[in-house]
């Protein structure tokens, strides 16, 4: 898979926001069209509303308009009003704004703690997310639920061109302590949680981000209170009060930070790599800070943190360092009012800004091109090739690196994966350079290829090797392909055409940091869209992509015992060795290309088709049932809202025989992650044209999961349902699958969040059945006829439910129920499932549930309080949403701050 062109999520500590290349990159031209004039292409066109100079999507109904304060300081103003509505005017909300203080006016309290309400959250990884995929699944309805939410939010980001590059070298952490600091009261506001608290009352929230360039603070709140909340969040730019007492308390809170993301393979491998640096150059810098770097040291060597603290403040923290994006349902002219009386006292040292394009090839050393045998956390094993390259960022229009992880990353037949699968020596690649983190800076930018291996991959790891650079050979000797390159930029102009609506607290963080990267008219796509082919760049990009330029990287826990090398701050484990001489020998000659590996065939599901279907039954306001038999129903919901042409269908089938025992649990498991692999080749094509599918295995039954442009969303049900209703499983597979999930089950019992969980669930439901019996049921063994003797079985006897929303007809979704049934040919169900969420009621006492961690080497630990409230109606649990809601902040407060404890 090529790893996306940007992130767009809230960051939380170094190497998590973005880098780039420092200065203004070249002019552009003021009229362009990525796509050219080919047939069912989406045109990005001047936004004819707002400023003209800054390209948007059609579909976009946001007004802009880019200012530049006195000071230096850089805005983008985005304004949701539609024309004809009204806004109020800026003195009204001044009034308001007046009236607020009145009422909430605070004394300054030395004694109240606060902070950003930053936090650290790791993504799941992908094997852990197949398994316990109901938990991911409740997961994203609350967070659809939360966007759903935070429509009407209003939302302000600002990011400053400093970061960990720029720690001095006695004070490690320093910009990241600095980020945390601020938030703790100013001249203005004293109260140190104030603004959290402010935020809190009034359904707000926020964040904050350190990088090696960059950092990021963005918040969110109702529209209403957004112009007290933004002067009080300026005030941290313009005096923030960063008192001394508080020093102490908020160090502990970087290292409480910095203690969660040890036990993470992801930042483990990144510290590693930063130390391959040459001496000197701050990659190998340690931007975390911790309480040895902060607070041990300092005092050791009679540094007095708290005074440099406030001259990197004074220092970096500069207008002209500064961009602003706000966004809000209020006039353009409103908001320029707004920041520019507010954000107009934000100082300007006058100093320029910091530069470290000069510090270039930061890993030509010799200890770069050896392969690094590593020992990880988690019971897997990764390997990792990287390549240096020279700053990538001003070739943002071209995006040579996003065009080589495209077809690095493919999945489809003559890929590296594809070829990789079909010897069962790998579950999944990742490819390219995220654009944004540790990935790219002013010093260098990265390519990288991940590869999760199986056993066997592992025992053939330089054969793994070899593969992959037998079509980096491939691509060289080809060249640049004009036609697969203009298929890339027709689906992502596609997608950003038609894009639906993004959070704005995600939205303004994103733009905040464009505003940093591309010039104006480019804000809004420079991250988004591939604007011009030009085969020299890439070309060039692909020279640097050699054996003898390579960074391997091998995670294992076989390594265990034979890596006596310690990295300084994660403390992991690893060893050093040059690349064998026969493997060196053989990559040194010229490579034969592999005729296995070829590039992609021409995509069939990039949709052309982008009308809007007509009305074909009465209109709703809530999904209605269209379809009902003994064998299943269809709900349905045509959009006239969004009005794009996209479509979402969900089924749900439901089996009696999923929960019949421990073994049954795993066999499904095994049944559904197989089938992600049968498909993964031949629906790929799908997934790279924006046609998102998932499958996943429920409590009661599998749900399929498909949304994107309707033109081609049946052609892929078509192809999950025929795999579906032809399930095969061969031996090597089986094989291979079966030692996955024994790690993925064993990854998943050393997290102390999902065990608690697990143990919880457990307690409460009466016919839960425990992870640990699943990984004994594993243990004991299962065989492939057994899980072909579950399919057939699972098959036998389902109901489906299904919904459809979006842009199809009544009689399209019909179609498609139609077609699963006829296709799966089941019978109906003889009893009716239970799938209704059931729990115990817990007696009225207090009870206590302690479970020792699997994971001896993880210092973290963790607390669920439970309280249990019985049955209650929608009212009900509105208002226990809305207690939580209020209980958040003082939570928050009094654990994370006043106790410091993550």
């Amino acid at each position: 898979m090529p790893l996306s062109m940007k992130c767009v999520s809230g960051g939380c500590g170094p190497g998590q926001v973005p880098l780039s290349e420092q200065g203004e990159p070249p002019p552009v031209a003021e009229e362009m069209d990525p796509l050219g004039a080919g047939a069912g292409a989406a045109r990005v066109v001047h936004s004819d509303m707002g400023d003209p100079g800054i390209v948007k999507s059609p579909s976009d109904p946001k007004k802009y308009r880019y200012i530049q304060l006195a000071n230096g300081l850089r805005a983008l103003l985005i304004s949701e009003l539609k024309d004809g509505e009204w806004g109020g005017t800026a003195a009204e909300a001044d009034r308001d704004y007046e009236e607020e203080e009145e009422a909430t006016a605070e004394p300054r309290q030395e004694d109240d703690e606060g902070d950003s309400g930053e936090g650290t959250e790791e993504e799941e990884e992908k094997e852990e997310e197949e398994v316990d995929s109901d938990f991911e699944e409740l997961n994203e309805e609350k967070e659809a639920g939360k966007r759903a939410s935070s429509e009407k939010q209003s939302a302000a980001a600002l990011c400053i061109a400093v970061g960990s590059f720029s720690d001095p070298e006695d004070l490690a952490g320093l910009a990241h302590f600095l980020e945390h600091m601020v938030f703790m009261g100013s001249e203005k506001y004293p109260a140190e949680n104030g603004f959290d608290a402010f935020l809190k009352k009034h359904g707000g929230s926020d964040n904050a981000s350190t990088d090696c360039e960059r950092t990021i603070f963005q918040f969110d709140v109702q529209r209403k209170y957004f112009i007290q909340a933004l002067d009080r969040w300026a005030q941290f730019f313009i005096c923030p009060l960063m008192i001394e007492d508080a020093i102490e308390r908020e160090v502990e809170a970087v290292d409480s930070e910095y203690q969660l993301a040890r036990p993470s393979d992801s930042h483990r491998k990144e510290m590693l790599f930063g130390s391959l640096a040459k001496p000197g150059h701050p990659m190998a810098k340690f931007g975390w800070g911790n309480a040895q770097t902060l607070k041990q040291e300092p005092k050791e060597k009679q540094i007095n943190t708290y005074q440099r603290l406030r001259d990197f403040w004074k220092r970096f923290y500069s207008a002209h360092y500064m961009t602003l994006t706000v966004q809000s349902k209020e006039t353009l002219d409103t908001l320029e009012e707004w920041v520019r009386e507010i954000f107009d006292k934000v100082p300007n040292n006058g100093k320029p800004k910091p530069d470290f394009s000069h510090l270039q090839e930061p890993f030509e050393t010799p200890a770069f091109n050896k392969m690094y045998r590593v020992v990880p956390v988690r019971k897997v094993h990764g390997l990792t090739l990287s390549w240096a390259v020279p700053p990538q960022a001003r070739h943002y229009r071209v995006k040579p690196l996003h065009y080589i992880s495209w077809l690095i990353g493919h999945e489809g037949k003559g890929s590296i994966l594809s070829v990789l699968r079909k010897k069962c020596w790998a579950l999944a690649l990742f490819g390219g350079n995220n654009e944004t983190g540790f990935d790219q800076n002013s010093t260098y930018s990265i390519f990288s290829i991940s590869i999760t291996l199986t056993d066997q991959g592992f025992q053939n790891v330089y054969e793994v090797v070899h593969l992959v650079f037998q079509y980096m050979k491939m691509l060289q000797t080809l060249g640049p392909q004009q036609r697969i390159y203009e298929e890339i930029q027709k689906i992502e102009a596609n997608e950003f055409h038609y894009q639906e609506q993004t959070d704005p607290i995600m939205y303004v963080e994103n733009i905040c940091e464009n505003m940093q990267l591309f010039p104006k008219e480019d804000f809004l796509t420079g991250d988004q869209l591939m604007f011009e082919y030009n085969p020299q760049v890439i070309s060039e990009a692909l020279r640097w992509l050699t054996p003898e330029r390579a960074n391997l990287l091998l995670l294992s826990p076989e390594h265990e015992g034979n890596c006596p090398l310690r990295e300084r701050w994660f403390t992991t484990s690893y060893s050093i060795e040059d690349i064998p001489e026969e493997w060196a020998g053989r990559w040194k000659e010229e490579l034969a290309l592999n005729s296995d590996l070829h590039l992609p065939e021409e995509n069939k599901f990039i949709a052309t088709d982008f009308e809007l279907r007509s009305l074909d039954c009465p209109d709703s306001e809530f999904p209605v049932k269209i379809s009902s038999s003994d064998r299943g129903c269809l709900w349905y919901k045509k959009d006239n809202k969004f009005k794009i042409p996209k479509a979402y269908v969900r089924f749900h089938l439901v089996s009696p025989v999923i929960q019949k025992s421990p073994k049954s649990l795993v066999l499904f498991d095994l049944f559904v992650n197989i089938l992600a692999h049968n498909l993964a080749e031949p629906a790929y094509q799908a997934q790279v044209a924006q046609l998102e599918y998932k499958l996943v295995a429920a409590e009661h039954g599998l749900l399929l999961r498909l949304k994107g442009f309707n033109h081609k969303l049946p052609l892929l049900l078509e192809l999950l349902v025929d795999h579906l209703a032809d399930f095969i499983v061969e031996e090597e597979v089986f094989s291979m699958f079966f030692q996955q999930m024994k790690k993925t089950y064993f990854n998943i019992l050393i997290n102390p969040e999902r065990l608690a969980r697990d143990v919880r669930l457990l307690v409460l439901e009466p016919s839960r059945w425990s992870l640990v019996q699943k990984y004994q049921a594993l243990v004991e063994g299962v065989r492939a006829e057994d899980l072909l003797a579950f399919s057939r079985e699972l098959k036998e006897q389902l109901y489906a439910e299904g919904l459809v929303q979006g842009n199809l007809t009544s009689t399209e979704s019909k179609q498609i129920l139609q077609y699963l049934t006829n296709k799966l040919q089941f019978h109906p169900l003889a009893i009716e499932v239970p799938v209704l969420f059931r729990v115990l009621e817990i007696p009225e006492k207090h009870h206590l549930c302690k479970i020792k961690s699997f994971n001896k080497g993880d210092a973290n630990s963790e607390v669920t309080v439970y309280y249990q409230s019985g049955l209650k109606n929608l009212r009900e649990h509105t208002l226990m949403e809305l207690l939580v809601m209020h209980m958040e902040e003082p939570c928050f407060d009094f654990l994370r701050t006043k106790e410091t404890l993550g």
